[in-house]
């Protein structure tokens, strides 16, 4: 799981943070990161600030893993490349991977206080929404102008990413007005489900709790509501569900024994709970105490 961020960090951090290789380049009130990641190993990123942070996903997979921001349900979702993420200035956003493939992001720090655009605007009075891995082609052109100015140029064309800069505050306030980003996965379950499921399965994570009293909470046949489910969070609900009793179970093993942990999480067999730990972190409960511990 993510460690404790830094307060009030002014980039996202990587640990290991040795995986990481970045590009940067800065304009008045925009900051662009270009983050590439340089070995097939897990990582955890967390960040919180005072600035806004746009993150542009060009190559991210992976075989397991979770991403949060403050405000929204967590997304297992295992292949979000070519989705982007916005995360408003004071919400909280980490996760962690294994990654499927190289990881490249690029990520833009927009400062709500120095970002030059229009006094009537009142850029920095604007509460803005959070929003997960969704697509918008404007944006994601936009984006793209200012990585390529950064990787091509250095920066140096001050005037052109300045331009640039503005025309993405004006793009961010668009999109918070409410025009409707495209779902990162069609078919897929909306906020309000999304976020009942993940409130309830939290609620009940020792319970076993049957497919089609899921589905009754919102309103779907257990058939729809399956494929749905998978394509929200990237799993089906019981490999989901045993995905999150296997993260709480880690926090409970810093100071419970494996036994009271298996319990605690519904498993009546020690021996289960052991394999499906294994199974989701390559570790034995015993192995990953004496790591992480």
């Amino acid at each position: 799981m993510p460690q404790p961020f830094a307060p009030d960090a002014q980039s996202v951090q990587f640990m290991p943070s040795e995986l990481v290789e970045r590009r940067s380049a800065a304009w008045p009130g925009l900051r662009v990161d270009i983050v590439a990641v340089n070995q097939q190993h897990s990582f955890d990123y967390v960040y919180k600030s005072r600035q806004h942070l746009l993150i542009a996903a060009e190559q991210a997979e992976r075989d397991d893993g979770e991403t949060l921001v403050e405000g929204l349900p967590k997304s297992t979702l295992q292949s979000f490349s070519g989705k982007l993420t916005f995360v408003p200035a004071g919400h909280e956003f980490y996760g962690w991977q294994n990654p499927r493939v190289l990881t490249r992001v690029n990520y833009f720090y927009i400062d709500p206080q120095t970002l030059p655009l229009d006094a009537e605007m009142r850029f920095s009075e604007i509460e803005f929404r959070p929003s997960l891995f969704f697509s918008d082609d404007e944006l994601w052109r936009l984006a793209d102008k200012l990585k390529r100015e950064v990787t091509s140029n250095g920066g140096r064309l001050h005037h052109y990413g300045a331009a640039l800069g503005v025309l993405l505050g004006h793009e961010l306030i668009r999109l918070n007005k409410g025009a409707a980003p495209q779902l990162a996965a069609k078919g897929g379950l909306s906020g309000w489900q999304q976020k009942k499921l993940t409130d309830f399965i939290e609620e009940h994570l020792a319970d076993d709790v049957p497919l089609g009293t899921l589905a009754g909470l919102v309103d779907l046949s257990p058939y729809h509501f399956a494929r749905a489910f998978k394509r929200s969070f990237g799993a089906p609900p019981h490999r989901y569900h045993v995905g999150r009793r296997i993260e709480r179970a880690k926090a409970l093993l810093h100071d419970r024994s494996v036994t009271e942990v298996a319990r605690a999480v519904g498993f009546v067999e020690t021996s289960s709970f052991s394999t499906a730990f294994r199974r989701v972190t390559g570790a034995s409960p015993r192995e990953f105490r004496r790591t992480f511990g």
